[in-house]
């Protein structure tokens, strides 16, 4: 057996930096593109987020305090997910500075808009692949003894999904050609998918 560095969360990890999201990475990014009720976008990265079901393609994003994309998402309804890619890294970056509401991080970080389709969020111009989502759950986080916690997930169906024709193959998207980045650990760990890590693996008959 390896020599294995236990510890309760409820005590503290013992260590430099809490090795829990290094540990669960790389990790897919939400860019979220929100609209505020006064018409006011938002853009603002987040690392907890995922894709939950196929048929509805349901994704969602947790944000630690109630924040603008939260507070957006539930006034409105909509917001719109954005695939970071390499090329896009720092202007991701930059968006997720701690401003106020009234600031739009899509001008704040010099990033073009693009129109939606069925919602009224903008889309990230530049990005290869933007979902557009309706919410359909905002569900506030809680311990396992029942405690609520500032933590909030948020749902959305994907209602529309744009996809840069040149990462389609033969009908098949290709992952690996997008340039997608990852979020690690720590406070500045990314990973970015290339070719060269790609194998593949079919699941048993």
């Amino acid at each position: 057996m390896t020599d294995q560095h236990f510890y309760e969360p409820r005590l503290g990890h013992g260590l430099a930096h809490d090795p829990l999201n290094a540990i669960v990475a790389p990790r897919p990014i939400g860019w979220i593109s929100t609209l505020s009720e006064d018409g006011v976008a938002n853009l603002a990265p987040y690392s907890f987020f995922n894709v939950f079901n196929y048929t509805p393609p349901l994704i969602g994003f947790s944000s630690m305090g109630w924040k603008d994309s939260v507070a957006n998402a539930q006034a409105t309804g909509e917001f719109v997910w954005n695939l970071v890619t390499r090329p896009q890294a720092e202007v991701m970056n930059a968006s997720c500075a701690a401003v106020g509401p009234e600031v739009d991080e899509f001008a704040l970080a010099g990033i073009e808009k693009l129109p939606s389709h069925l919602v009224k969020p903008s889309r990230v111009a530049g990005s290869p692949v933007q979902f557009e989502c309706k919410v359909t759950q905002i569900i506030r986080l809680t311990t396992k003894e029942g405690r609520e916690l500032d933590q909030w997930l948020v749902m959305g169906e994907a209602v529309g999904i744009h996809i840069d024709r040149a990462l389609i193959e033969d009908g098949v998207y290709q992952t690996a050609k997008s340039g997608t980045i990852l979020r690690g650990g720590g406070p500045a760990d990314y990973f970015e998918i290339t070719p060269e890590q790609l194998f593949k693996m079919y699941r048993p008959r």
